[in-house]
């Protein structure tokens, strides 16, 4: 199994490191060391800095406080795996943005109006990413894009849940497939894949200046990410696509294999298009949030998110 994946791509992007075997973490100077205590290896070292987001899949790994400390200074997302090597935890930073006062008070003041309007605006990109899917797999679009013209404010008349069931029946139509979080194959990718995805969102609201537990729709007590729940809709798409290819390839797993798992690592370097220019997914998202941001600080009117193609 290989011991560390790392994803990157021309313009930089910020890595994504997995770990699935026992190792030490720790800091030293300003790299991220890695050691394997149990086998004559050399340490590995990465630059903090290009970090972005670290998956940490063994129960035996140890990481130091100096280095929870410094990952945290560089807004790097930590995703902790349970015994069944799925995404459990998220680690993040409580704020990094200079004016993070300033974005939280434009926030929490943000008017109803201007949430259901933003809610809108998500679903609608979100039903509008299903729909270019469903076309790109040569399926019939005609009724989500009824879904997408019938949006009203706040989606009052629930258009989003309708649309969803009429796209994944479409989408795994084959495999009589039901979307649920403890359900059959591949909801077990899907899970995984949303994790990451999750991770990704809330990294770049924290560095907006945005809290992601105070979200525009999504509004639950047990659930400290209602924001990046909000705004990873339209993303969710970008995720399906990735795993439809995949599943092209392979049976629904009952358990992900290290292969899978490094695939699905890759959601971070997806190409998207974002306001008219091709860009990696991590750094979509980073635009989403910051146009969020002028949303609630009264700069813009619009969320800016990726078109599926």
């Amino acid at each position: 199994m290989v011991r560390l994946s790392l994803s990157e791509n021309i313009e930089m992007i910020k890595r994504t490191l997995h770990f699935g075997n026992p190792c030490s973490l720790r800091k030293r100077d300003l790299q991220l060391v890695i050691e394997y205590p149990e086998e004559r290896i050399d340490p590995v070292t990465v630059p903090i800095e290009d970090i972005g987001l670290m998956v940490l899949d063994n129960p035996q790994i140890i990481i130091t406080n100096a280095l929870i400390m410094s990952l945290n200074e560089n807004n790097i997302a930590v995703l902790s795996c349970d015994t069944s090597h799925l995404p459990f935890g998220l680690m993040l930073p409580m704020y990094s943005h200079h004016a993070f006062t300033e974005k939280l008070g434009d926030q929490i003041e943000a008017s109803l109006p201007l949430k259901k309007n933003l809610w809108q605006q998500t679903v609608i990109a979100k039903i509008s990413n299903q729909a270019a899917l469903l076309k790109a797999k040569g399926m019939s679009t005609d009724k989500i894009d009824y879904f997408i013209r019938q949006v009203k404010s706040d989606d009052s008349t629930n258009v989003e849940g309708r649309a969803a069931a009429h796209y994944w029946d479409c989408v795994f139509g084959d495999l009589s497939f039901i979307r649920h979080r403890f359900g059959e194959p591949p909801n077990n990718m899907l899970n995984y894949g949303y994790a990451i995805l999750r991770a990704i969102i809330a990294r770049s609201l924290i560095g907006s200046g945005l809290f992601p537990t105070i979200g525009i729709h999504h509004r639950n007590k047990y659930n400290p990410y209602c924001l990046a729940d909000d705004v990873m809709e339209p993303y969710r798409p970008f995720v399906d696509s990735l795993i439809l290819d995949l599943l092209e390839k392979i049976e629904p797993p009952e358990e992900l294999s290290p292969a899978i798992k490094k695939e699905l690592l890759k959601i971070p370097v997806l190409d998207v298009v974002i306001d008219g220019s091709r860009s990696p997914l991590m750094i979509a998202t980073q635009r989403t949030t910051a146009s969020l941001a002028g949303c609630f600080g009264g700069t813009l009117r619009k969320i800016v998110y990726p078109v599926l193609q």
